[in-house]
């Protein structure tokens, strides 16, 4: 009886088989793209990590509808759009006067929201104009990287919001037939959204949804830590923005908390920028304050209810 004969992958260069995995996903490097296959399966969770991006790349995937910003890339002869949503969900086109897009809100591939955009962006360097990818397909031997690869890790983002969706085409470009009405389509499905701008405050948006308005901050630190810093607050009454405000509760993305609160939309997004200058001034407090100062019990309870008010985007 032939012997059988165990095939694996060799590891890569410096990498433990018994040390977590460089991709990310929390596995030893073995059971992941150490083990047969590479790891092609493998949920990463944390898809942007490393990116000092990371938090304004999250809120573009999850929930602001219209917005571009360029890629801060490391190196490449022709610059790449980010884009929320491309026409039909696709992951990448070249509009007809030579802009190259790539998509964020887009069904995945694989486990690996980085991996694929990052052929995304391998594909938009190369295509012509006209082109548009679908999808992102099966893997063709080319193994860009990951998006942390490709983008310099220090630059941040600032995208531009757009009202509408009339980017989709060049400019002077009148939209006519089934792109009018795709248009008509997506432009009736967005809900107003500004960025707030205001020192010490990133990835926070002002969303209108109706009946309400409400804060979106995502927020770079683990979970553990912002909801003790935020229980901290909480107990201390300082949960808010000023009047018109109240906490609602968070939602996890990509690795990530998102704190949501309630707004008074009565008021007009750039107004609520001061309060949220404030906040996040308080938050930066106490998560200072949490290396010197344990939780007390009230703010331990605190902690447990926050850590249970869990919302669901709609």
């Amino acid at each position: 009886m032939a012997k059988r004969t165990a095939v694996k992958n060799k590891p890569a260069d410096g990498v433990n088989p018994r040390q977590p995995c460089p991709c990310g996903s929390g596995k030893r490097y073995k059971a992941c793209h150490g083990g047969a296959g590479g790891g092609a399966d493998v949920i990463v969770s944390r898809p942007f990590e490393g990116l000092a991006a990371e938090a304004e790349l999250i809120a573009l995937r999850e929930f602001v509808p219209s917005a571009t910003v360029k890629l801060p890339l490391k190196e490449g002869a022709r610059e790449i759009v980010l884009a929320t949503v491309l026409p039909m969900a696709a992951a990448g086109l070249v509009r007809a006067d030579g802009t190259a897009f790539v998509g964020l809100q887009v069904q995945t591939r694989s486990g690996d929201l980085s991996r694929d955009l990052a052929r995304a962006v391998q594909w938009a360097l190369t295509a012509e104009t006209g082109d548009a990818l679908a999808v992102v397909g099966p893997d063709d031997g080319t193994n860009p990287g990951r998006l942390q690869d490709l983008l310099d890790p220090e630059a941040t983002l600032s995208p531009e919001l757009h009202p509408d969706f009339a980017w989709w085409l060049p400019p002077d470009n009148e939209p006519t037939g089934d792109v009018a009405l795709s248009l008509e389509r997506a432009n009736a499905a967005i809900l107003p959204t500004e960025r707030l701008d205001a020192p010490g405050v990133h990835a926070a948006y002002w969303v209108d949804a109706g009946d309400k308005a409400h804060l979106r901050w995502v927020r770079p630190e683990s979970e553990e830590t912002l909801l003790a810093a935020l229980a901290r607050l909480s107990v201390r009454g300082e949960l808010d923005l000023g009047e018109g405000s109240r906490y609602a509760g968070s939602f996890r993305a990509h690795g990530l908390l998102v704190p949501v609160w309630d707004l008074d939309r009565e008021l007009h997004s750039s107004e609520w920028a001061p309060g949220a200058e404030a906040l996040g001034k308080r938050l930066q407090d106490a998560l200072t304050s949490l290396d010197t100062e344990p939780l007390t019990e009230p703010e331990r309870r605190s902690r447990d209810g926050l850590r249970g008010r869990q919302i669901t985007l709609r």
